[in-house]
């Protein structure tokens, strides 16, 4: 396959190692047995050196949510109609979901992107130039293609999808220093699944769960389902000499979800743009991990917010070799976990940069 280059092949600056440097003699002086505070302190000296600052800060953080159909939600692999997706979106914009709670909680930024649904959105009563300024509609079409027969989706329209993920980072606040995706889509789990096994080279039965609560039975047919998608995509890459980015690519365009790929799209931009990212569930950390398939220097922007009861989760994190701050088997989506840890993120920051060290404060070290 002929290598061809495109926005997302730009570089991207690496984090400063003068500032981690800096920031661990740092956290060495401050009023605290070192190691005390553990996964805190981690995590001011990563955001110092990913923020190039010897004060990292959150700031304005932006939390975009990306909504999309999947073609095989028609087979019955998920506990909740196609339906679901337009009225969450609707919910989202609202103010009634999780994420829109925590967000306002966080005063964070919320977006809402539409890459289309198979119902319309309900329209909900209430300020329409709130939810104007939450939903940005980017529709690609109404839904992928039911990947475990064919293609989910066209290279332009995975092309189309990670350039509006692009352009939610373009949208963001110039202050934003962090940056959370989320998701919306039904069956989207069963997209993750099919990722999780052909990029980490497991059998379906190692990374599919039970996604919004189906039964045994539903599981046992969902798995099917995907290893028909993954054993089509085997088969067609080999017909092929591909690298680790554009096998990555390829699978996006054959197991993905617009909402996927967007995500894909966001997070290669934010490294871009050295804005922190903190992953959520298992569908951005899939997302994450395509993101490092097709341009590595993103992994170096990467944070964990939490583990989910998701079963491919842990091998995902392991694969990025990231930690996760939580682990409460949480598994809503949306980007709801990693808004959890917004408040987790600013303490680290509050400490690092207003804790006392030994000699301001007469303490013997």
């Amino acid at each position: 396959m002929p290598e061809t280059h495109y926005w997302f092949d730009q570089d991207i600056a690496p984090p400063s190692n003068d500032k981690r440097i800096k920031a661990e003699q740092h956290q060495s002086q401050l009023t605290k047995p070192a190691g005390s505070l553990s996964k805190l302190e981690a995590l001011a000296i990563e955001l110092a050196a990913q923020q190039n600052t010897n004060t990292p800060t959150i700031r304005a953080p932006q939390i975009t949510v990306f909504a999309a159909d999947h073609g095989i939600a028609e087979q019955g692999v998920s506990a909740f109609p196609q339906s679901v997706t337009a009225q969450m979106v609707s919910n989202f914009i609202a103010g009634g979901a999780a994420i829109s709670v925590l967000a306002k909680q966080f005063d964070a930024q919320l977006e809402v992107v539409n890459l289309g649904t198979c119902y319309p959105i309900p329209q909900q009563m209430g300020s329409e130039q709130e939810s104007s300024q939450r939903l940005h509609n980017a529709v690609i079409a109404s839904s992928t293609a039911d990947f475990s027969n064919q293609a989910a989706m066209s290279s332009e329209q995975a092309q189309q999808a990670m350039q509006e993920g692009a352009n939610a980072l373009d949208r963001a606040s110039l202050e934003c220093t962090l940056f959370i995706g989320g998701e919306m889509g039904i069956a989207n789990t069963s997209s993750a699944a099919a990722l999780a096994a052909v990029l980490l080279n497991k059998d379906v039965s190692e990374v599919c769960g039970y996604g919004t609560g189906i039964s045994e039975d539903a599981k046992s047919h969902k798995a099917k389902l995907i290893n028909a998608g993954v054993q089509r995509f085997t088969e067609k890459a080999k017909s092929q000499s591909l690298n680790d980015r554009q096998q990555a690519l390829l699978a996006l365009e054959e197991l993905g979800g617009f909402e996927i790929a967007a995500l894909c799209g966001a997070y290669i931009r934010a490294a871009q743009l050295g804005k922190s990212i903190l992953l959520d569930g298992v569908i951005s950390s899939v997302a994450a991990l395509l993101a490092c398939k097709i341009n590595p220097a993103v992994m170096q922007y990467l944070l964990a917010s939490h583990l989910s009861a998701e079963v491919a989760h842990k091998s995902i994190l392991d694969s990025l070799s990231l930690t996760p701050l939580l682990e409460w088997n949480m598994r809503l989506g949306e980007g709801s976990g990693a808004a959890l840890c917004i408040g987790l993120l600013e303490s680290a920051c509050q400490i690092h940069n207003n804790m006392a060290t030994f000699a301001e404060a007469g303490v013997s070290q």
